[in-house]
């Protein structure tokens, strides 16, 4: 049986079963700036760990302070929990001597998970030297990680077209890349649209969709914004006239996720990657709900 009806079948068993007993979860967090949103890490981290998931993942900043802060939470939260920590690492600003550096550090102290990006830059005329596929390159010369990349259901915000960021996919997949987390989006087609397209390129890897329970709508609006995301208009008139009511937002926000990842998991999905923004209540009532 070639990949491509074996990989179809996986789906088609995977509608049949019970999505209480066939789903599974991983979550990711960002180094806090100051003690008090430290201590809300922790107890989310804490409470998170409960709930048993496959990996934290641990967002990495631009600069040289906040990427220690990623160094330094990464090694805590994997020693703490003894769950698979993933640090993310980006090209932007670094020379492959420091990356290679870092890197060998993460080995070295039992992280072997890295979720491989370029990074973002605020500077238009910025020219980038490395791309997320040199890093995977790089990573792989050093010793045998398993790295996570990103993917774009609704397009990268500086891509041409759809078939460019598939053939770029595939490239890091080809270079040693385990998995895809795919950016936060509401469009369950614009996700199973992706992942057939990933299917005919011979993109032989999961394709993880990422979840962002929403909180608050107008922080959603911002984000879309800056990564190309689009919101659908139903869910404009469902926030409407709730801006001063961030409790009712976290209701409506959970249904939301509740009911894709219920959909996704219809559709073969097995596993989910929440962007907590270092809040358990919301992610942890979800996945409560879900029975994991």
């Amino acid at each position: 049986m070639n990949f491509f009806s074996e990989y179809h079948q996986d789906i088609m068993n995977q509608k049949l079963e019970n999505i209480r007993n066939s789903i599974h979860c991983s979550f990711e967090f960002f180094p806090p700036k100051n003690s008090s949103l430290e201590e809300n890490l922790w107890s989310s981290v804490k409470r998170l760990s409960k709930l048993k998931p496959k990996f934290f993942s641990v967002t990495y900043g631009a600069n040289s302070g906040e990427r220690e802060k990623t160094y330094d939470i990464v090694n805590k939260i994997y020693k703490k929990t003894g769950i698979i920590t993933a640090a993310h690492l980006t090209c932007i600003d670094s020379t492959p001597a420091e990356l290679k550096k870092i890197a060998e550090n993460y080995w070295n102290n039992g992280i072997k998970s890295i979720v491989a990006l370029r990074g973002d830059t605020s500077k238009k005329d910025y020219k980038h030297n490395m791309y997320a596929l040199d890093l995977v390159v790089l990573l792989k010369k050093i010793a045998n990680f398993d790295i996570s990349v990103a993917a774009y259901p609704e397009l990268h915000p500086e891509s041409k077209s759809s078939k460019l960021d598939i053939l770029n996919l595939k490239k890091k997949i080809d270079a040693g890349a385990n998995r895809a987390i795919t950016q936060f989006f509401f469009n369950i087609e614009s996700y199973l649209r992706f992942r057939e397209n990933c299917i005919k390129n011979r993109i032989n890897v999961e394709i993880i969709p990422g979840i962002l329970p929403i909180c608050n709508f107008k922080q959603l609006q911002r984000f879309s914004k800056m990564t190309n995301i689009k919101i659908p208009q139903w869910m404009f008139e469902m926030f409407n006239g709730l801006d001063n009511d961030l409790v009712t937002q976290k209701i409506i926000g959970s249904s939301i996720a509740i009911d894709m990842v219920k959909k996704l998991s219809f559709e073969g999905v097995k596993n989910f990657h929440f962007y907590t923004l270092n809040q358990s209540d919301i992610t942890y009532a979800i996945c409560h709900i879900l029975g994991l």
